[in-house]
């Protein structure tokens, strides 16, 4: 069985973050392994308090990952500071790991903030060069190219330009009020256009989590980048299309959709 590592913050609800990760890495085939770098109190309304790993925490768990299952795909979500993305580059460097799928996590669904100003610099100059793809929505495409995303066109132009500034391919999200669901891969100097299907499900807490933790799983299979974004975003529509209703505010969407087990039947 191929493995997947997540490195991301936790959400208690079960939607977002490290929970939603594992969840769709065994939906998707792979074996799940994690190290937290925030624990979070969150939930499908917002996110209340936030207690960071602490980097030598954080470095102990990334070593008892690679020393021991060493994973062939990893993925990075919600890392709010300095230190802790200045830990995760240098063991990701010290391990030579592959298939990096970065989600430069800033503002949660609810709209709250997840990571520090000067964390951003940080992010861009140390993970980005590592990663594989990275997979902003517009707002944070917007950060991170410091242009406005109004068109298709500018979308285009983000992308390239965060692409070049970095030296990985970009996974640029709609939706967003812009676009319906069409999501744009730069790769390798080429634009490349998957049309979505905008899904009316008001409840989309953590589809940023689980869109990147598929790109990882199906790229630790074996799949190219762009086939891995094709069945990424045929789980995502699947998950948000079951239509589960769960929480007060934004809720999760349904990673085992497609799982048919006799474990998991009800009784009657």
């Amino acid at each position: 069985m191929k493995t997947a590592l997540s490195i991301a913050g936790t959400d208690p609800s079960g939607g977002a973050g490290i929970q939603a990760d594992i969840k769709t890495m065994t939906a998707n085939g792979v074996f799940a392994t994690c190290a937290i770098t925030a624990l979070v109190a969150q939930n499908t309304t917002g996110v209340k308090s936030i207690v960071e790993s602490t980097p030598d925490f954080l470095a102990e768990q990334l070593d008892c990952v690679f020393t021991d299952i060493f994973p062939d795909a990893v993925k990075t979500g919600m890392v709010s500071s300095i230190p802790l993305i200045n830990v995760i580059a240098d063991k990701l460097q010290e391990y030579g790991a592959k298939n990096l799928v970065v989600d430069p996590v800033m503002v949660a669904t609810s709209g709250d903030r997840l990571i520090s100003e000067d964390a951003v610099d940080a992010l861009r100059t140390r993970l980005l060069p590592l990663a594989t793809v990275i997979t902003p929505n517009i707002p944070e495409a917007e950060i991170l190219s410091g242009m406005a995303i109004r068109s298709r066109e500018d979308m285009e132009a983000a992308a390239k330009r965060i692409s070049e500034d970095s030296g990985c391919a970009v996974l640029c999200k709609g939706g967003h009020d812009l676009n319906d669901a069409n999501d744009l891969l730069y790769a390798d100097g080429k634009s490349t256009w998957f049309a979505g299907k905008r899904i009316d499900n008001p409840n989309t807490h953590g589809t940023g989590c689980t869109l990147s933790s598929a790109i990882a799983s199906n790229l630790a299979k074996g799949f190219d980048l762009q086939e891995s974004v094709r069945r990424s975003k045929a789980y995502i529509s699947g998950a948000l299309g079951a239509m589960l209703d769960l929480g007060q505010g934004r809720g999760p969407l349904n990673h085992i959709f497609d799982l048919q087990s006799e474990f998991i039947r009800e009784a009657e």
